[in-house]
């Protein structure tokens, strides 16, 4: 049963690296706006849940555009924007919209002059005309017109969101994607790619989530149940529980040490974001990590009288690396915000773990209770017939 519950669970693995791309987020010209609304390009933006539609004249100079941010409430307010004069968010002309409190929609332009803006409403360095937004399921679209020098061929543009309290907008997140929403459209071609350095950062960040959890999130607690339930298969499972537990556990280290390595990179290249409570917790998973590895070497003999002992720490240990991963790893999708598929993976992958242990659990308890009480009868049965003698 252990068995097949590590098969099932390698299955759920390989499943992590496929869904994903299945569950990709719809392309943006299978939209259809409303009022027969046709816009001759699209692009689906690399963050915030968001997508451009666009029609451009170049002879007219002429920008129609349609800004559509998913996944918002009614108390969060969207903007878009294009910057003229540098990539970033400082200099950019942008548009915001939200939900006022009785309901109507609230659309304005807003030159962002510093970082420290509170996207008040003014004049923009370009004509804007025919705003106007809407917001239906969970869904904002800003509509506009946009005047643009002649022979205009590619704009930076930045895309945003934030908390509104009433009529107050509030400050957008400054970690995860909300750092990597800005890009390059290319108005001739029709494509839109997002920023060199925003796109490296973003790797980096993808890179370091998928190896801490793959590693502390699955190979670790797969390694616990392997030494812990086959293990409890009895002598037969000796010393497979052993190796299969060894070879699960020291990859994931390895993996882990990979993606610590990556966050502390990131760290040095992201000046002024900290995650004290993420960076923390990593810390100490490589300190214990380090820990269970050495101990591993040092391991008394089975009749040793510290053995015991050993034991203790190695299992105590073993039990915080895995509560402290599984906590760190959601405090990372927390940050890191990524694709709904990635967690919606990784939630059915930890479930999985988690109902496998409580039935293999159980099933252990079980078969111990079994062999205690076929002892104890055969432990009764053999002081009879020491009587009769």
């Amino acid at each position: 049963m252990a068995r097949r519950n590590v098969l099932f669970l390698f299955c759920l693995l390989i499943t992590c690296f496929l869904v994903p791309s299945s569950l990709a987020l719809p392309s943006c010209s299978d939209f259809v706006f409303p009022n027969n609304k046709v816009f001759a390009s699209c692009t689906n933006l690399p963050s915030l849940d968001s997508f451009l539609h666009w029609t451009y004249g170049p002879s007219s100079t002429t920008l129609h555009v349609a800004y559509r941010h998913g996944q918002v409430s009614s108390s969060t307010w969207v903007a878009w924007g294009i910057n003229p004069t540098s990539k970033g968010m400082v200099g950019t002309q942008a548009i915001v919209a939200y939900t006022k409190p009785d309901g109507t929609m609230a659309v304005f332009t807003s030159p962002v002059n510093s970082y420290g803006t509170q996207l008040q409403e003014g004049n923009l360095s370009f004509p804007v005309s025919d705003l106007s937004a809407s917001f239906l399921d969970n869904q904002m679209v800003i509509y506009a017109v946009i005047e643009l020098p002649e022979n205009t061929t590619s704009v930076s543009h930045v895309w945003q969101d934030g908390p509104v309290s009433g009529s107050t907008l509030g400050m957008h997140q400054v970690s995860g994607n909300h750092l990597q929403s800005m890009g390059t459209l290319n108005l001739s071609s029709g494509q839109g790619s997002a920023s060199h350095s925003g796109s490296s950062k973003n790797q980096l960040k993808i890179t370091h989530g998928v190896l801490n959890t793959v590693s502390w999130g699955i190979m670790m607690p797969l390694g616990f149940m392997a030494a812990r339930y086959l293990k409890a298969v009895g002598p037969k499972a000796d010393p497979l529980w052993f190796y299969v537990h060894i070879t699960l556990q020291l990859p994931g280290y390895l993996l882990g040490m990979a993606g610590g390595a990556t966050g502390l990179y990131l760290g040095v290249k992201s000046a002024g974001v900290h995650h004290p409570c993420h960076m923390g917790i990593g810390i100490t998973l490589f300190c214990l990590g380090l820990l269970q590895i050495s101990a591993l070497f040092l391991r008394p003999a089975k009749d040793h009288k510290f053995r015991n002992l050993w034991n203790l720490f190695h299992h105590l240990t073993g039990y915080t690396v895995l509560l402290l991963s599984f906590a760190n790893i959601w405090v990372g999708f927390y940050i890191l915000k990524p694709a709904k598929a990635w967690i919606i993976v990784y939630g059915v992958i930890s479930g999985a773990m988690i109902v496998s242990t409580i039935v293999l659990e159980v099933w252990k308890r079980l078969t111990q209770d079994g062999n205690t009480i076929g002892a104890n009868e055969a432990s009764a049965t053999s002081t009879r017939e020491d009587n009769k003698v």
